[in-house]
């Protein structure tokens, strides 16, 4: 039996590693790379392996530097299932689908404007058919529910509390007479966060792969992350002034809207109009609404009687562009909630462009910030960035909010790992080098764990 790592070795993005047992070849995970256009220009290149010759794939959860690259792997000729939790089906139903077809408009673009001689030509990564292609070979399991995928390969999603449908991926092997477990993370949730379940504990594992992208640090206290948004939205409101919240459409939307309507009169919000200005996040809202199995009590109590909480009256869905355009003309008073997360694309780039140079604006970060990405320039406190081949001046006062993320921090993680009862061998990946190593070296001190930190195309004989 073996592991082999590929993405998220060298960087946080493109989770992707192989499992190999019985004659099979089985992948955890296919994401997509981000950040600088170097890397991203990296998804371009052949896969490190030959995808026809992958059984299946595991996939954690939806996100896209985790499930982004599935298109491309049926394009190059994979023809396997794809096995995930239910509700991650229909996330990656619009996530895949938003990719393609940014991917089409893009290279539509570039060969409509060339900037050089290989834009005439330029081509997606991969289109809305491939996507639809990949979404064909996904099925869905419950959580808790143990599948056996192939003969002496088994596999069970226990929550992961990171995202509606992510998993802990628990994998049990067995070739000839020797069995083994290995537990994948994929992303690990933070305890005690809105709407979602806590991490589910797993008690028995000989192999761990963890991510680590906050395993140098830890999130602020909620008491405290809730009380300083209140405190930026009073200061915006008497300043007259927009604030302007990049968000990922999958998870922080959703946790947004759920804490605006929580503290609707705490925060004064009757004085604002809320836009959720962005189609993945509307229709992303509606699966996490419809899924109340798998909310926590409280999300599941307010969604069965709104009365609870006061109702966000305010808050606007603008799925239409011409709806999105309109927002642009507001002066004050607008919560504007769009995407891309880390500002490297997306609807969020027009909003920015008319409110970054006003000082009684205000941007709230609110999740992390990949390497080369405008929303890293902005949380590195950079006074000039640049947006659509324009300079901008950053007048806006920018706030970067942890204690949101969705992403558990250093202490959320050893909590998890501290559930196993036994020792298991623990790789570390899905890290910035400093974050990897501070964890590694946190596992290690405090738990008395074999830790490993692999790279890209490492290979680890495991279950002997």
């Amino acid at each position: 039996m073996e592991l082999q790592f590929y993405g998220a070795t060298s960087r946080v993005t493109g989770s992707c590693h192989i499992i190999r047992v019985n004659g099979l070849t089985v992948l955890l995970d296919c994401g997509l790379i981000q950040g600088t256009p170097e890397e991203e220009a990296l998804n371009r290149k052949s896969f490190a392996f030959d995808p026809q010759s992958i059984d299946a794939v595991v996939l954690s959860h939806g996100h896209i530097d985790h499930s982004g690259r599935l298109p491309l792997l049926v394009k190059q000729g994979f023809s396997g299932p794809i096995y995930t939790q239910q509700a991650t089906v229909e996330l990656c139903r619009v996530l895949l689908l938003d990719s393609a077809s940014l991917a089409e408009n893009d290279a539509a673009f570039r060969r409509k404007h060339p900037f050089s001689h290989s834009d005439r030509h330029a081509e997606p990564l991969y289109t809305r058919e491939d996507a639809l292609r990949a979404l064909n070979c996904m099925t869905g399991l419950p959580y808790h529910e143990k599948r056996e995928i192939f003969p002496g390969l088994t596999i069970r999603f226990m929550d992961a509390g990171h995202i509606l449908g992510s998993a802990f991926v628990e994998v049990w092997l067995k070739e000839g007479d020797v069995a083994t477990k290995l537990v994948f993370s994929g992303d690990v949730g933070q305890y005690n966060s809105p709407i979602l379940n806590d991490p589910e504990t797993i008690e028995e594992a000989d192999t761990v792969i963890i991510e680590s992208t906050y395993g140098d640090r830890l999130h602020r206290e909620m008491d405290l992350t809730l009380k300083e948004i209140g405190e930026i939205i009073h200061s915006v409101s008497s300043r007259q002034g927009n604030i302007l919240i990049p968000s990922f459409a999958i998870g922080r939307s959703q946790e947004l809207l759920y804490l605006f309507a929580h503290h609707y009169e705490e925060w004064g919000l009757e004085r604002w109009q809320v836009y959720l200005d962005s189609p993945m996040a509307i229709e992303a809202s509606r699966i996490y609404w419809d899924n109340p199995d798998l909310l926590d009590e409280e999300a599941v109590a307010f969604r069965n009687n709104k009365s609870l909480m006061p109702p966000l009256k305010n808050l606007h869905f603008t799925a239409r562009v011409e709806q999105s355009q309109a927002i642009n003309a507001i002066r004050h008073g607008a919560i504007i909630i769009a995407g891309s997360g880390m500002c490297n694309g997306g609807r969020i780039l027009h909003h920015l462009k008319h409110n970054i140079q006003r000082p009684e604006c205000a941007i709230i970060m609110t999740g992390f910030q990949a390497e080369g990405t405008l929303g890293r320039s902005l949380v590195n406190g950079d006074r000039e960035v640049e947006i659509h081949g324009r300079s901008y001046s950053v007048n806006a006062a920018l706030h970067t909010i942890g204690g949101l993320s969705a992403h558990g921090d250093q202490n959320d993680m050893i909590r998890w790992m501290e559930g196993f009862k036994n020792n298991p061998e623990v790789f570390v990946v899905h890290g910035d080098e400093p974050a990897k190593k501070i964890f590694r070296d946190t596992l290690e001190e405090r738990l008395r764990l074999r830790v490993s930190i692999p790279k890209s195309g490492d290979r680890v004989t495991f279950g002997l």
